[in-house]
């Protein structure tokens, strides 16, 4: 590596460059690799063979808190990334080099030019013991990346934007990070910083991180989106509709079954996911908990909001025995809440849910999409942290309101067009009352189903509040279905929420 430019990285310095190629229609990454780097040559099973040795990661050499190490291009990753690292005095790129490799039983030419760039790069810091680098992160595949927090597994991962997500008239846009640059961090440094520019056909982003690891892992995000004018797109794609939907915020995760599922499957486990619920908490104070499902369909599911204090995807069981898997840690799987920083203003929460028979795809999505959309080349400015921890508590998300923690559905034994719907609540608030003095449930549901029976009685064997809800469907349109309890005004805890579709 040689030093190639004297520059100070902030997030303006990496803006102007964004707003430069905003101005151009959009050029792929994507490379012509060597043959023997297609994933048609190179497949999954070959690829894992490929190994960086860790005694060449970035800053090894030093006595610094951070290392990053770098994904091996081709495979399914064809469109490579293009590295840089920086100080106060210098910038200069990390070119690929294919001895930093092992390549086990691999026999791979060594054709592979400098400047091809990486499929992606991970970040290892001593998360769990002192002297032992552990993975922290890893930033891999289009816009994608998943971080961990102490003593936490991988499950859901975050993405720097998604475009028209969800959209059933048009495909999904997938922007992609193209270009990194990674501060070298000071030794006794807490946190790492590192600026990135997002490419797709409609918009260009400039990206600010800074990754704070700990119990909870923090992640402070700045971003500066700029969409291109249609002339642009359209010089790309000329099929291309103007953009619908800005996700911002984005999440990617997996649900296949668990207590809330209707849908069961020929598996040894009782449950299967790396989250079971979107939470959000509205600029009103409305707390909201959606328990998540494996729809037989898709289902796109849009919350409304004058404003928005944090959404995100939680995994609330952290039972091993409700899971019993050996070699997936769903138990220690974390959940990711989104502060913004600012007011967001009026806007929506999406959620959508995909149908799988398997736990290997991610089915569910959720982002937030503001109301007001930019005009071309305008900057749309948008900050936030990502919490990633596994303790609801420690995250801060308690919120005043006692919690959903179980959902199970089942059809009434008596009659089978009716649904039912066991929610437990608990809590401090909800411990001061007794089978003579019990909270209310406050029960409702959209004009399509009738509510035919609710009663609330106290769960003796786990401490908390059963809320026993049935349902009569008038049609086959879904149901939205909501119940919270409270003691006369007073709302004790948050609001459940489900999106049911009759059979």
């Amino acid at each position: 590596m040689s030093a190639y430019e004297y520059a100070e990285v902030t997030l303006d310095y990496v803006q102007a460059k964004a707003l430069q190629r905003a101005q151009k229609p959009f050029h792929s990454p994507k490379v012509d690799f060597p043959d023997f780097l297609r994933e048609d040559k190179l497949n999954y099973d070959k690829y894992r063979e490929i190994e960086f040795r860790h005694e060449d990661a970035l800053w090894a050499n030093q006595p610094l808190p951070f290392r990053v190490e770098f994904f091996h291009p081709g495979y399914i990753y064809q469109e490579p990334i293009h590295v840089n690292e920086f100080t106060l005095t210098y910038v200069q790129p990390v070119r690929f080099v294919q001895d930093w490799f092992n390549y086990r039983s691999l026999k791979l030419p060594k054709q592979i030019p400098a400047d091809t760039g990486y499929a992606g790069f991970k970040v290892l810091y001593p998360l769990n013991e002192a002297n032992k680098w552990d993975e922290l992160g890893a930033f891999i595949g289009a816009s994608y990346f998943r971080l961990l927090g102490k003593g936490q597994s991988y499950g859901q991962s975050a993405r720097g934007l998604a475009l028209d997500c969800g959209e059933t008239d048009r495909p999904e846009e997938f922007p992609i990070f193209t270009d990194w640059w990674l501060g070298k961090p000071s030794q006794g440094e807490d946190r790492l910083k590192m600026y990135a520019i997002l490419d797709s056909v409609s918009c260009v982003g400039a990206y600010r991180f800074v990754v704070i690891p700990g119990s909870t892992t923090v992640v402070d995000v700045d971003a500066v989106l700029y969409f291109r004018e249609g002339d642009k797109v359209r010089a790309v794609n000329a099929d291309r509709k103007p953009i619908k939907t800005i996700g911002i915020a984005p999440f990617s995760s997996m649900f296949w079954f668990g207590k809330a599922s209707e849908r069961r499957f020929n598996d040894y486990r009782p449950e299967v996911h790396d989250t079971d619920g979107l939470l959000m908490r509205m600029s009103n104070g409305e707390v909201l908990w959606r328990p998540l499902t494996d729809p037989a369909k898709m289902s796109h599911q849009v919350f409304s909001t004058k404003g928005i204090s944090g959404f995100g995807l939680v995994q609330r069981d952290r039972n091993f025995s409700h899971y019993q898997d050996l070699f997936n840690a769903y138990f220690k799987t974390p959940s990711v809440w989104v502060r913004p920083n600012g007011e967001w203003g009026e806007g929506e929460v999406h959620l959508l849910e995909l149908s799988t028979t398997n736990e290997y795809q991610d089915n569910i999505a959720a982002f937030w999409n503001p109301k007001d959309q930019p005009a071309p080349l305008q900057p749309f400015k948008i900050s936030y942290t990502l919490l990633w921890g596994t303790n609801e508590d420690d995250m801060k998300l308690n919120f005043d309101r006692d919690r959903v923690i179980a959902t199970r559905i089942g059809q009434d034994p008596r009659d089978p067009k009716i649904r039912e719907f066991m929610i437990d609540f608990a809590g401090p608030k909800l411990k001061g009352f007794s089978e003579t003095n019990k909270p209310q449930a406050i029960t409702s549901c959209s004009a399509n189903a009738g509510i035919a029976y609710s009663e609330i009685y106290y769960n003796q064997y786990e401490s908390c509040w059963r809320v026993d809800l049935k349902l009569e469907p008038h049609n086959q349109d879904p149901v939205d279905i909501r119940c919270t309890l409270q003691k006369g005004e007073e709302v004790l805890t948050e609001t459940w929420t489900y999106h049911w579709s009759p059979p």
